[in-house]
């Protein structure tokens, strides 16, 4: 892949060169290793290239890679649950009693606890709020508030009053212009996006 980038960037150089000096009104076709036509301009993917990591100590160093192992755990049950709710919400509106509903929501709830109950108890108490937070990132929502919007606010209190036991705030908002961790969430989750480090390995039907 680099040296094809390599010939495509020297072929420009050249085309780029000759234009100026000697083929002013020459049409000047170029081939793409893998296409059959040739082509005056070539289509490049638009890619997001970040400085290197620096950091003022190891301690911060330290930091950020763990907060980043993290955050890679754990981001794609905060994906598999944008897009759980993202259905929900499309087929409750279809549902025409509030019963059928509220049946229909223990439904998806007890499928999504037996097929990822056993990796989610796995998680440590950082990892867990790591992902409340990615969930409010990916949702625009708290899990709070989502569990209040879809079961009822008793509900809500109830995990929320759990979950504060294990030192876990269901309310709590992903931030990365005013928290420090939610910056470095943010700068990792980026970073990963840019260099196709993200593995999405949980299946998402």
């Amino acid at each position: 892949m680099q040296h094809k980038f390599f010939l495509i960037s020297l072929i420009l150089c050249l085309f780029s060169y000759s234009q100026e000096v000697k083929y002013k009104d020459l049409d000047v076709y170029i081939m793409v290793e893998g296409d059959s036509i040739a082509s005056q301009s070539i289509n490049l993917k638009e890619i997001t290239v970040y400085p290197p990591l620096e950091f003022k100590s190891y301690k911060d160093k330290l930091r950020y890679y763990t907060v980043k192992r993290k955050t890679l755990k754990v981001y794609p049950y905060a994906v598999l649950a944008s897009n759980r709710l993202t259905k929900l919400k499309k087929r409750l509106p279809l549902i025409k009693t509030r019963a059928k509903k509220k049946k229909y929501t223990k439904i998806v709830e007890r499928f999504v606890e037996k097929e990822f109950s056993d990796e989610l108890k796995k998680l440590t108490r950082t990892e867990g709020q790591i992902l409340i937070k990615l969930i409010h990132r990916e949702t625009g929502e708290t899990v709070y508030r989502q569990i209040k919007k879809l079961r009822n606010g008793l509900r809500a209190f109830s995990y929320s009053s759990l979950a504060r036991i294990f030192n876990i705030s269901l309310k709590k908002e992903y931030d990365p212009v005013n928290i420090d961790e939610d910056a470095i969430i943010e700068d990792i989750l980026k970073r990963a996006n840019a260099d196709k480090s993200i593995k999405l390995s949980l299946k998402v039907e």
